[in-house]
């Protein structure tokens, strides 16, 4: 598993007379952990869709190491990306180890078993998402905080260049939400993750970058980009940030209890 570079060059989605996103750029430089963040509805789905080729951009470009991801082979995509998505209709009538076996299957031709390499690759991948004692469970009977695990290992055991994923976070308690996204910030290959949870972007993100209204309006690193007058903006709410004295990383207090105001709709603008 190594890391490949991303770059998304002034990509806009629409649907219908909608803009989804519009003119957004990023890029994913190799190995790096790179956030989305944002308020529901501002489009960080949406573009994490066209990275793994379900929505075609109107405009712009996906590139993949230089080369255009929507000109890529199904099966040099499947090797080189691996998404895990919210709220996956997956009812798979597998074990665990069968589903996270799936993740194989771009490595294989037609009708090929595991090897004793598969093997391996798939155990490492439970054990990462501390599934391993789940390995002969029916999927389909998991709580959704453990499918959600075994839809990352899945994708773990896929040995990704590029690994896109949404919310993963989501069903997790907090002990497997830092588990998990500890396991990323480790990988060697490049991560985009969108996320909802400020904190843990500051902490597990090496550069952020906030949607609102279908538009990039801030990035940078996690320390640059989250500020109180942002958060204002963005989110319409009050909050500290400082640095942590332990982690280092910035630290979101929100107040509650303070006024505030509506997201600008200067800076949010668009879809």
């Amino acid at each position: 598993m190594t890391g490949t570079e991303l770059v998304i060059d002034t990509v806009t989605l629409t649907a219908g007379a909608h803009r989804l996103v519009e003119e957004a750029s990023l890029t994913a430089r190799p190995g790096k952990v790179i956030g989305l963040v944002g308020p529901n509805g501002s489009g960080k789905s949406s573009l994490l869709r066209t990275v793994y080729r379900v929505l075609r951009p109107a405009t712009g470009r996906v590139a993949v190491d230089g080369t255009d991801a929507w000109s890529l082979p199904v099966r040099r995509l499947a090797r080189t990306v691996a998404a895990v998505v919210q709220d996956s209709a997956a009812d798979f009538d597998l074990t665990v180890r069968e589903v996270v076996a799936m993740g194989r299957t771009p490595h294989k031709r037609l009708l090929d078993g595991d090897t004793p390499e598969d093997g391996d690759l798939i155990d490492s991948a439970l054990a990462a998402v501390d599934a391993a004692t789940l390995a002969e469970r029916p999927f389909d009977r998991l709580s959704g905080g453990e499918r959600q695990r075994v839809l990352i290992a899945r994708a773990l055991a896929q040995r990704p260049s590029l690994l896109v994923l949404d919310e993963p976070t989501n069903h997790l308690d907090i002990r497997h939400q830092l588990d998990v996204l500890g396991t990323l910030r480790r990988l060697p290959a490049t991560v985009l993750v969108a996320l909802h949870d400020l904190n843990l972007a500051a902490y597990y993100c090496d550069r952020l970058y906030v949607l609102c209204g279908g538009r990039v309006i801030a990035s940078g690193p996690p320390a640059g980009v989250l500020t109180s007058e942002l958060l204002a903006e963005v989110y319409g709410v009050t909050a500290e940030v400082t640095i942590h004295p332990r982690s280092g990383a910035p630290q979101v207090t929100f107040l509650p209890g303070e006024p505030h105001s509506a997201p600008s709709p200067a800076r949010c603008a668009g879809g």
